[in-house]
């Protein structure tokens, strides 16, 4: 996801300033920094807020409690269906024939291109700085079970969507709020779906668009140097228009391409350091399990790790938020549970493979400082680790990269902006299905949101709007708030959905196409 360090790195994120007057956009920043900021603050500083006496924010204990108990109600269906869902993402089991907008790996896609992100480059780095590499198990485990929270959600996407005249489809949160409150009974669903809708346009708006544009406008300027961002903004705006004006099938057949193409870049780059220093593995995942229980000697120890590791993962994967079930609504299938299947892979794929070689390359490069005779890593005062360089966040994960090859710092930021990009694209998915959900359907809505959306991406690149994106932020949380609130009265009825498919396949009744 764009989560990179914490709320306040968002503000601090910096910005250019629209050359020809930086006083006068510094003033205007500044006035909308006050005015959001004491108008909103109260909402931010709740939805991070930590328990009395920790430092663990509710809401990663939400999404992590949430992720055990779908694990638990269904039996480890990440493991037991693992090797289904690669099938049905290779289509061994798709018909063309289906209703819906995109294939399975399109959607899987999509919803990748949403979430992998700068999280998975700084985010990591920051994990892994405050709470050392015992955060990466912890990590790695609320990513395996962040997969159930995915399988629940985006099997109500599916079988709760509507499906148009033309082809095209809408689903996700607001819809399954909507029609599985009111099959089983229950009140309130349309009150719920609204409050999810007004909480994703905010957050597609923010955090999933003015904050990539910012970011990746720093990129830039750290290569060619310092020039006003509106430009950055401008450029991004009219391609990010170009994409989403054709709607889901060309977002997807854009994020289909640029995804793996950025995962297989990273990830390859991360293999070719870790093979270099094959000899070091089996050290860095000692260093990986010794610090989960015992912190070796950071800040907060076990707990500290265990902290950081989960929060990280709440953070990366948007397990549990419901966004992804936007995404995954539009396949093509008539069998609702497939794409249950399907997503699972999404917190495996972002937390438990990208992330954990983030974190093996910063832990192998010997970039973290330790103690010679203890073993033990240094500490700032700050409470961060002691890094080679003093750097932290995405330059500690570049500074990790470049101890294998010089030219990676450039690389990284290209990944960086392909990142950015593609997070924005999906995010104006999720925006637009938000928007249509309160204000109905048509092309002259659609347009007119997608035009919305884009004047945001020049205001992220070209200005410094600090506690709008801290809001913008804290509104993706709350989908998540919402979102999880119903997925605990809808889980009997995928519960049913599951039973019903595992016994056709069992008997032969749902068979290959390929």
């Amino acid at each position: 996801m764009y989560r990179t360090f914490t709320r306040a790195a968002a503000a601090a994120a910096g910005l250019s300033l629209i050359g020809a007057a930086p006083a006068l956009a510094q003033s205007i920043d500044e006035k909308v920094n006050q005015l959001f900021a004491s108008s909103t603050g109260w909402f931010v500083n709740f939805i991070f807020s930590p328990f009395p006496g920790t430092s663990f924010p509710w809401i990663v204990a939400w999404l992590v409690i949430a992720a055990t108990v779908f694990t638990l109600y269904f039996v480890f269906i990440q493991f037991r269906a693992f090797g289904h869902a690669i099938s049905l993402v290779k289509g061994d089991y798709s018909d063309p024939n289906d209703a819906g907008e995109v294939s399975h790996f399109q959607a899987l896609a999509t919803a990748l291109s949403g979430t992998v992100g700068l999280g998975n480059i700084a985010g990591v780095a920051v994990a892994i700085g405050i709470g050392g590499p015992g955060a990466t198990f912890w990590m790695i485990l609320a990513g395996l079970m962040g997969m159930a929270s995915k399988f629940t959600e985006c099997t109500l996407g599916v079988k709760y969507r509507n499906e148009y005249e033309d082809g095209t489809v809408s689903g996700g949160p607001m819809y399954y709020l909507t029609k599985g409150f009111a099959e089983r009974g229950l009140p309130g669903g349309k009150i719920l779906a609204v409050m999810f809708s007004i909480f994703c346009i905010l957050g597609a708006l923010g955090g999933g668009n003015m904050f990539q544009a910012n970011q990746a406008h720093q990129q830039i300027t750290g290569i060619v140097g310092e020039f006003p961002g509106w430009i950055t903004g401008v450029i991004f705006a009219v391609v990010v228009f170009a994409v989403i004006v054709g709607g889901l099938k060309s977002i997807a057949s854009v994020t289909e391409k640029v995804v793996p193409f950025m995962g297989v870049m990273y990830v390859l780059a991360a293999l070719v350091i870790i093979l270099m220093n094959a000899d070091m593995i089996g050290w860095a995942f000692g260093q990986i399990f010794a610090g989960a229980f015992t912190g070796l000697g950071v800040a907060g120890g076990m707990v500290g790790a265990l902290i950081q590791g989960f929060k990280r993962a709440a953070f990366s994967n948007e397990a549990g938020v419901g966004s992804a079930a936007i995404a995954h609504s539009a396949v093509r299938t008539k069998e609702p549970i497939t794409e249950g299947f399907v997503s699972l892979l999404e917190p495996f794929i972002d937390t438990v493979v990208i992330c954990t070689m983030t974190a093996l390359v910063i832990i192998i490069s010997g970039q973290l400082v330790s103690d010679p005779e203890t073993g033990l890593y240094l500490v700032t005062d700050s409470g961060m680790i002691q890094t080679a360089d003093g750097s932290s966040g995405v330059s500690l994960t570049s500074a990790a990269f470049a101890t294998a090859f010089g030219w990676f710092p450039y690389v990284l930021a290209l990944a960086v902006i392909l990142f950015a990009f593609s997070t924005m694209i999906s995010w104006s998915y999720y925006g637009l299905k938000a928007w249509t959900y309160l204000f109905g359907e048509g092309k002259s809505k659609e347009i007119t949101f997608k035009v919305i959306f884009c004047i945001f991406v020049v205001i992220g690149a070209a200005a410094n709007l600090g506690p709008v994106i801290d809001f913008s932020d804290a509104a993706i949380f709350a989908m998540a708030v919402v979102n999880v609130f119903g997925l605990y009265f809808l889980m009997p009825i995928v519960k049913k959905e599951l039973h019903s498919y595992l016994a056709r396949l069992k008997s032969g009744e749902i068979h290959k196409f390929h």
